[in-house]
């Protein structure tokens, strides 16, 4: 069973002032209001309520800390961070000011992060918010990995085209670098538990958990097995 699935609601943060004095890892989820975050981290971690999932798109404006760690370990091992929705027009002008700046300080300034699970509706990939999230983040030089969501909406042709069109975008972005950034897509269909695994793989293997070190292990260890004798005739 993946560690995800111990995770627990840890604190909610209104301020940078207020970040968790941890040194463990972290993994940021980040995405317009209506792509279907609070819904894909709570089916990565196999859980019904652990991401509030408001009715009203732009509701959630704060940081959300969940801890990842054994069900009787003193101190967690990593974090989940899930990060207010962005894009949603009928939140104050105020409120919207902080809370992007508290999306932008956090993603572009926070030492512990490891990576960035960016959330796109497959249907409309890359907007200019989405573009914007990437730019805050790229000079960290941390990794990215696209989720494109709701990929049940979508034919198996529409599909590809979508996810074809991401790595190419992503790919760009990296050619920006002097160092190249891992920046990786994939779809993702909670309805239809699409893709699960595959995210859950990336999560882990960025948070060093130790499931991704025995997987690791593993594959080193079959790389390493001589190839079987050709049986005797």
């Amino acid at each position: 069973m993946s560690l995800l699935h111990q995770a627990r609601f840890f604190i909610t943060v209104n301020h940078l002032r207020d970040l968790p004095a941890t040194a463990v890892p972290e993994v940021a989820f980040a995405g317009r209001s209506n792509a279907g975050k609070s819904t894909a981290i709570n089916i990565l971690c196999n859980q019904k309520r652990l991401a509030f999932s408001s009715r009203t798109p732009g509701r959630t404006q704060h940081i959300n800390y969940f801890s990842v760690a054994p069900v009787k370990a003193p101190d967690p091992l990593a974090f989940l961070v899930d990060l207010p929705g962005y894009g949603y027009a009928e939140v104050s002008g105020t409120a919207k000011y902080h809370w992007q700046g508290l999306l932008s300080d956090y993603v572009q300034t926070r030492q512990q992060l490891s990576g960035l699970i960016l959330m796109m509706d497959a249907r409309r990939p890359f907007t200019d918010l989405d573009c914007q999230m990437v730019e805050w983040f790229l000079p960290t030089g941390r990794p990215i990995h696209v989720l494109l969501t709701k990929a049940d909406k979508l034919t198996n042709s529409d599909n590809a085209k979508a996810l074809r069109e991401t790595r190419k975008m992503l790919q760009g972005y990296a050619e920006q670098m002097e160092t190249p950034v891992p920046m990786t897509a994939q779809l993702f269909s909670s309805l239809k538990r699409r893709g699960i695994e595959e995210a859950q793989g990336v999560i882990a293997g960025w948070l060093n958990l130790p499931e991704a070190q025995k997987a690791e292990a593993m594959s080193a260890a079959e790389k390493s097995e001589p190839p079987a004798a050709d049986p005797a005739v």
